[in-house]
C-alpha cells in the first residue's frame, strides 16, 4: 500500500470487512519481524458504546488482531487513555475491550496510569506516556467525527490519548492546534484504520451517530484528516492542526494528491454537517476549556436554545482553565469556582450544567 492511498470498504460484518481490507492493504509486508511489538490505539474517549458514534467499534479492533495473529504477531497491547473527567478502565469495560482482550489474549493499557518522559518535538516540548516507547509499530484506529472545538478529529487527534492528563489539560491552554501537531513529530502511526462507520459529525462524544458503515485504511495521517474534512464538508483550513503538521513534516495536507479506493460495497455522499456548535457558542466565554468540560456544555445550550431559554440569558457562560481566580456571574467546572454561579464538576455532567443553567436564566429573569 502506497503512503498516498486511501482504502474504503463498506458493509455490516465489521470484523471481517476489516481483514479483506487489511489484506487487500498488505499490511503483514510493513512490519519488520514476527517479535514486533505492535500496539494498537482506538478512540475510547468515554465509556459509551461505538454505535452512540464516539468510540471505535471493538470489532474492528478484533479484525485487526485476528489478522495479525493469522500472519504470526502476538505481541500485540490496546493502549488508551480516555478524556480527563472519566476513567480509562470504565471504557475498555463498556465499550467491550476487556472481552476482547480475554478472548484474544492481548494486554490491555491504561495510559492515564503510565509514567512519562519529557520530548522534543520539533520545537515544542511535551510529555508522553512511557508505554509508547515499548512499541515498535503503531497502528491508529480513530474514529471519523465531529469535534465541538477543533471541528473535527480522526488520525492526529487520537494521539491525544498516549500523553498524561495533566499535558492533555496543558494542550488546551496551548490552543490545542499546535501541539497536537508537534505531538504527531514524535509519535509515528504507521499504519491507520479509520473507524467511518457511524461518527457523531457534531460532537466528540456521541449521541448523534450518521451510519456510513465504512472502514478505511491509510498510512498518512495529514492526509487522512484532509480526507475526513471532505467528508464533514468542511475546508482544511478549518482545521489548523492538518496545516502545521503537513509544515512540520508529519504527512502531506494535499488531498488533490490522494488515491482513493473503494474495495467493496458502494460509496456514500458526504455527510450533511449542521454546526449546532456554533449556533450556541454565543452565549460562551471560553479561555483555555479541556475537551470534556466543553462538551458536557454545549449539549446543554443546545437544549436550552431549543427551549427558547438560552436567548433570554443576560451574561455570557465562563468555561476553562484561563478563569481560574477570577469572578464573575456564571460559570462552568472548578475553574469558575470563584464565581458566584459555579457548576461543579470537573467536568460537571450535561445534565447538572442544563438544570443549573435553566434555574439561573428562570431566576435571573424575574429579578
Amino acid at each position: 500500500m502506497k503512503k498516498n492511498e486511501i482504502l474504503k470498504i463498506y458493509g455490516t460484518d465489521y470484523k471481517e470487512m476489516t481483514k479483506r481490507l487489511l489484506t487487500r492493504a498488505n499490511l503483514a509486508s510493513d512490519i519488520a519481524d514476527r517479535k514486533t511489538r505492535i500496539g494498537i490505539k482506538p478512540n475510547l474517549v468515554a465509556p459509551t458504546p461505538a454505535d452512540y458514534g464516539a468510540t471505535t467499534h471493538p470489532e474492528i479492533v478484533a479484525g485487526i488482531i485476528e489478522y495479525l495473529n493469522e500472519h504470526g504477531f502476538y505481541d500485540i497491547t490496546v493502549l488508551e487513555g480516555t478524556w480527563v473527567g472519566d476513567k480509562t478502565g470504565e471504557s475498555f469495560d463498556v465499550c467491550g475491550y476487556n472481552s476482547l482482550a480475554e478472548k484474544y489474549n492481548v494486554k490491555l493499557f491504561d495510559t492515564q496510569k503510565d509514567s512519562s518522559f519529557r520530548q522534543d518535538c520539533r520545537g515544542m516540548s511535551l510529555n508522553i506516556c512511557s508505554n509508547v516507547k515499548k512499541i515498535d509499530f503503531l497502528i491508529n484506529v480513530p474514529v471519523l467525527k465531529g469535534h465541538c472545538q477543533t471541528r473535527v478529529t480522526c488520525a492526529l487527534k487520537n494521539m491525544k490519548g498516549l500523553i498524561p492528563n495533566s499535558e492533555k489539560r496543558r494542550f488546551h491552554t496551548m490552543g490545542l492546534h499546535k501541539p497536537i501537531a508537534h505531538l504527531n513529530t514524535a509519535i509515528k502511526q504507521d499504519f491507520i484504520v479509520t473507524d467511518h462507520i457511524c461518527g457523531d459529525p457534531s460532537f466528540e462524544e456521541g449521541g448523534n451517530p450518521v451510519v456510513r458503515n465504512c472502514i478505511m485504511a491509510s498510512k498518512d495521517p495529514v492526509l487522512t484528516d484532509a480526507y475526513v474534512c471532505s467528508i464533514l464538508n468542511c475546508a482544511t483550513d478549518d482545521v489548523p492542526y492538518i496545516r502545521y503538521a503537513a509544515e512540520l513534516g508529519v504527512g502531506c495536507g494535499d488531498l488533490s494528491k490522494a488515491e482513493i479506493y473503494t474495495i467493496e460495497g458502494t460509496d456514500s455522499e458526504k455527510i450533511p454537517f449542521e454546526n449546532n456548535v456554533l449556533d450556541v457558542s454565543y452565549a460562551i466565554d471560553e479561555i483555555d476549556s479541556c475537551s470534556a468540560c466543553y462538551a458536557m456544555l454545549v449539549p446543554a445550550l443546545i437544549r436550552l436554545k431549543e427551549e427558547g431559554l438560552l436567548d433570554k440569558l443576560k451574561t455570557k457562560i465562563a468555561i476553562g482553565q484561563g478563569h481560574q481566580g477570577r469572578s464573575g456571574e456564571i460559570g462552568v467546572g472548578r475553574c469558575t469556582a470563584g464565581f458566584s454561579s459555579s457548576i461543579k464538576g470537573c467536568p460537571p455532567s450535561t445534565d447538572d450544567i442544563y438544570e443549573h443553567l435553566k434555574r439561573f436564566i428562570i431566576e435571573s429573569a424575574r429579578k
